[in-house]
């Protein structure tokens, strides 16, 4: 097999894996649920190290425990490469240390189909940490899912439009999306705050669009805004209108200097009961 090996264990989360799964739920017995959503399609989690925004990623993961989940489709931005496009990792697996969580391949080709913009490939996988943290909350937990795991190499509308397009095709009931993207960086906190809850209230709001011209704009940041906005429109193609921000932190909230911050948000999105 072609696994791709855990590239931020020991920095992001810990290399041990009875200390990584005593981390992971100590953050999932802090939360109490605020929504309960039988019909989830998708989650937005935090990406930064786990004693930063591992707390903010809990609420939405808290919300996927006891579901009947066979896969699951992680969309990431890229920071350490440039790349037109969507890549799908072309190997067999991905490593963390809970073990290995295998690619689902079949529906990686639905998704990729005839496109020319996404594509199979180790382009942004081989270092990111935004799509690898996201993989030992899962395997916490869920039991037994598959991974599509998707680097998105430029973000551009047209890029974003069309993965979405795409996954709308590949979706099913047993499979969710998670989005992977922290909110603004090394502003004040007050600063940050009044960025953030942009697109906080946008993400309330089940706005895409307005979240997409948003990100253009200027208006608010996210590094993993194409992400979130492939997820909110897929759901949108698949009938589902509902999503709710769960948490939001920054990084002086760990750090006690607020001076300079990273800010963080989890949500949901979800069908009616």
């Amino acid at each position: 097999m072609k696994i791709r090996p855990a590239a931020v264990a020991g920095y992001f989360y810990p290399d041990d894996p009875i200390k990584l799964t005593a981390q992971i739920n100590s953050y999932l017995t802090q939360i109490v649920a605020k929504i309960s959503a039988n019909k989830i399609f998708g989650i937005i989690s935090p990406h930064a190290g786990y004693q930063y925004s591992g707390l903010t990623a809990a609420y939405a993961y808290n919300l996927l425990r006891d579901k009947s989940i066979d896969n699951v489709i992680i969309i990431s931005p890229s920071h350490r490469e440039y790349f037109p496009g969507c890549c799908i990792y072309a190997g067999d697996a991905y490593r963390t240390p809970l073990g290995i969580v295998e690619v689902n391949k079949e529906m990686s080709r639905v998704i990729v189909g005839g496109s020319k913009n996404i594509f199979f490939g180790e382009n942004g996988h081989k270092l990111e940490h935004a799509l690898e943290v996201q993989i030992p909350f899962l395997q916490t937990v869920l039991s037994d899912f598959s991974i599509i795991p998707i680097v998105i190499g430029d973000q551009s509308k047209i890029f974003v439009y069309e993965l979405a397009e795409r996954l709308a095709k590949a979706m099913d009931e047993k499979t969710i999306i998670v989005a992977s993207s922290d909110m603004s960086h090394f502003y004040s906190a007050i600063d940050a705050d009044r960025l953030d809850s942009v697109v906080e209230e946008i993400i309330n709001h089940f706005d895409y669009e307005g979240l997409q011209t948003a990100l253009d704009e200027k208006q608010c940041e996210a590094c993993g805004g194409g992400p979130i906005v492939s997820l909110m429109k897929t759901a949108s193609m698949k009938g589902y209108k509902n999503s709710i921000v769960l948490h939001r932190s920054d990084s002086g909230d760990e750090t006690g200097d607020k001076s300079e911050v990273v800010g963080y948000l989890s949500a949901v999105i979800y069908g009616g009961d």
